[in-house]
């Protein structure tokens, strides 16, 4: 299908009220990483990203495609661009699980049921035409990159890495026959909580009794070995949740590159049991907080400004992306003394920079003993991420 090629519209004919095209040339794809702007232009609480940033993302620099096929749709009506979306297929996924389910992503619409029709119509026909049986998303564009809509916390900014939406999204979802299937949770954490006595037992028995359990920081000059070491434990610990598909080494490398730039060796913590890597925990300035008036444009004087507040003045919140401890210390004593450690540490250097509170995201709904020790460290759920799927064979 050629670039100026129409995807029929809702009464089953080309039209010029409302069309759908794939995005295939660079004007396109402009217009594609410029659609948020349109959506949320009245919205106080979204933080526009990086342009460069997200010109990257959906480019073929990005390793996530070297096992993802995507085709990314852009609505038109009156010829100019009103939405987009995209349709993915991840060879990892169906690798692990092959289960035919394919994904969506990128959504982005105004409150019209036209358009959000015709973009599901275009992601949809698009899956079947790849032979999947089920669609599954948002996923923006793969499950360890952004994924979920939010569904409940509108009124407040997101956190670095993580999405926005308005509030008729969800119902517009649903209305095309997506079920949720998955919820994922952002928990917001003050820097100033106190450890129960139970807690501080916990600790002490992981890190002192035997000194089976030794903490460091990252360290720069072995980044690459620390990286690997990271990509390792995660790979290792989230293996049995839901959805999970491994980072590839290439992902977290490029992952690795973009942290580096704006994480102090303070900011991850590593934790060995008897001399072998057994956890760690990353936490990021919240970019978001610094870059939030930039409105996307690191020139003639953003990249400045944004210099200036991530390693002067420093944003008063952070976010934990990424977290693991190995699947063989789950639903331990020793594995809840490891996390508690582990957040204890990051709490104690965010909190030497003036860090207030930082987010811990996504969270499996039903990961009951993350929640646990996450609420126990008196953390509230400010945001709810939802997972939607549909089966394409009825």
């Amino acid at each position: 299908m050629s670039g100026k090629q129409v995807i029929s519209d809702l009464r089953g004919r080309e039209s010029n009220v409302l069309q759908v095209r794939q995005v295939e040339d660079r004007a396109a794809r402009r217009q594609f990483v410029r659609m948020p702007w349109r959506i949320y232009k009245n919205d106080q609480h979204w933080v526009p990203p990086l342009l460069i940033e997200r010109a990257h993302h959906i480019s073929k620099r990005n390793p996530v495609f070297q096992h993802l096929q995507w085709c990314p749709f852009l609505a038109f009506q009156d010829g100019k661009p009103v939405g987009r979306i995209s349709a993915q297929v991840d060879r990892l996924h169906l690798e692990r699980y092959a289960d035919g389910t394919g994904f969506f992503g990128m959504l982005e619409a105004p409150d019209d049921e036209q358009v959000f029709a015709a973009l599901f119509a275009a992601a949809e026909s698009w899956l079947r035409d790849q032979g999947m049986q089920r669609v599954r998303g948002p996923y923006n564009l793969a499950v360890n990159e952004e994924c979920g809509l939010l569904v409940d916390g509108f009124d407040s900014p997101q956190f670095v890495m993580m999405g926005h939406a308005p509030r008729y999204y969800g119902a517009r979802v649903e209305a095309h026959g997506y079920n949720g299937v998955k919820d994922l949770l952002a928990y917001r954490v003050g820097t100033d909580y106190v450890h129960s006595e139970v807690q501080k037992k916990i600790i002490h028995r992981a890190m002192k009794e035997g000194g089976r359990a030794k903490m460091r920081n990252i360290c720069k000059q072995e980044f690459d070995r620390d990286l690997e070491i990271m990509r390792d434990i995660f790979n290792d610990a989230w293996s049995d949740n839901w959805g999970f598909v491994p980072f590839t080494a290439a992902e977290f490398k490029e992952l690795g590159s973009a942290l580096n730039l704006i994480l102090a060796e303070d900011m991850v913590k590593i934790i060995d049991v008897d001399g072998e890597p057994a956890g760690f925990m990353v936490v990021l300035p919240n970019v978001n907080e610094a870059q939030r008036d930039l409105n996307g444009r690191l020139l003639p004087f953003g990249w400045l400004k944004l210099l200036w507040r991530l390693k002067v003045a420093y944003p008063k919140t952070g976010r934990v992306p990424l977290m693991g401890v190995r699947k063989r210390y789950h639903n331990t004593t020793l594995g809840a003394g490891l996390a508690l450690a582990l957040i204890e540490g990051i709490r104690v250097a965010t909190a030497k920079k003036g860090v207030l509170y930082g987010e811990m995201s996504w969270i499996l709904e039903d990961n009951k003993s993350m929640r646990a020790i996450i609420e126990g460290l008196q953390g509230t759920v400010t945001k709810r991420y939802r997972i939607y799927e549909k089966n394409l064979t009825l």
